[in-house]
């Protein structure tokens, strides 16, 4: 699909490229690329392979300016993203993907957006910013979902909880690294190395490198309150443990006077003549029991139960 660049995104016909007057937008198959890549005049011979891309990046050629996107799905950030790969120039940009999914930003912008200064930097401009305009809701709700697994945490319920604390924590992972290269690739188009672009409108992936550099510090500070939230549990396994571990040594501690009675009585001497006193069973009962509560109230006094 071929699109002008005016006020409005249109759909146009080529008959000769070589005759277009006007900034353009392609968006092609692969196997388009490698067969039609030469009309587009931007000296390159560059076989992309779109099933080998590992990440968004922009790299500088004579002519051109040439790339990738390896866009995470909204819907599974961790699972298969989105690839494809652009080339552009003074004229015009191609998009090259077999999936569609530029293509689906590529009509949405032209179905939306009508300009006052038809530019290709304003192009894309919207183009990037589809593809991050819903984030800032997606990073608010794992803001939610982290205060949720925190009270989960304080509540003691936590088995659930740190399974979806590690899938959060890989996400934003995934996401901080998108951001990143989307960061290295505005300031590329910014930095304007083939003078490709008006010095005038480099203010739109300025702006485009403030908004992704929000949302990277956003998904940086919640990948750090993840790892709070790991103390936080492991603190509360902590305080768990110290609390099983105060009431056994308060049994401990209980018992053990008794142990020594019942074993000091036991050892069953001819001489012990406590053991021929009709009240030495009711006096150790007593005392076994003055014992006891006297523990119990020492503790509570210490505060130790």
């Amino acid at each position: 699909m071929y699109y002008k660049i005016g006020e409005r995104i249109e759909k146009f016909e080529v008959k000769d490229f070589d005759k277009i007057d006007f900034q353009y937008i392609a968006v092609i198959g692969s196997d388009e690329w490698i067969k039609t890549n030469k009309k587009f005049k931007m000296g390159i011979e560059w076989d992309i392979n779109l099933d080998e891309i590992t990440d968004t990046h922009a790299e500088v050629n004579i002519d051109s300016l040439t790339g990738t996107f390896s866009i995470p799905s909204r819907k599974n950030i961790s699972g298969p993203k989105h690839n494809f790969a652009f080339a552009l120039d003074e004229k015009g940009v191609v998009f090259i993907d077999d999936e569609g999914f530029a293509s689906r930003i590529v009509e949405n912008i032209a179905r939306t957006k009508k300009y006052i200064n038809p530019c290709l930097e304003r192009f894309l401009y919207d183009f990037l910013e589809s593809i991050i305009h819903r984030d800032y809701k997606i990073v608010e709700q794992y803001d939610v979902k982290l205060d949720q697994i925190e009270q989960d945490i304080l509540d003691e319920d936590t088995t659930a909880s740190m399974r979806e604390l590690a899938d959060i924590r890989s996400e934003l992972r995934d996401l901080r690294m998108h951001y990143a290269q989307l960061l290295d690739l505005s300031q590329e188009l910014e930095e304007n190395e083939n003078d490709f672009f008006q010095e005038n409108n480099e203010r739109y992936f300025h702006l485009v490198f403030q908004r992704v550099q929000t949302l990277h510090d956003m998904t940086s500070s919640l990948a750090d309150h993840t790892a709070q939230i790991r103390d936080l549990n492991q603190a509360q396994i902590d305080i768990r443990q110290n609390r099983i571990m105060t009431i056994l040594t308060v049994v401990t501690s209980i018992f053990m006077p008794l142990t020594l009675i019942t074993g000091w009585y036991g050892m069953n001497f001819v001489h012990m003549s406590e053991l021929q006193s009709p009240i030495a069973y009711p006096i150790v009962i007593a005392l076994s029991v003055m014992i006891f509560f006297g523990c119990l109230i020492f503790f509570k006094i210490k505060k130790w139960l």
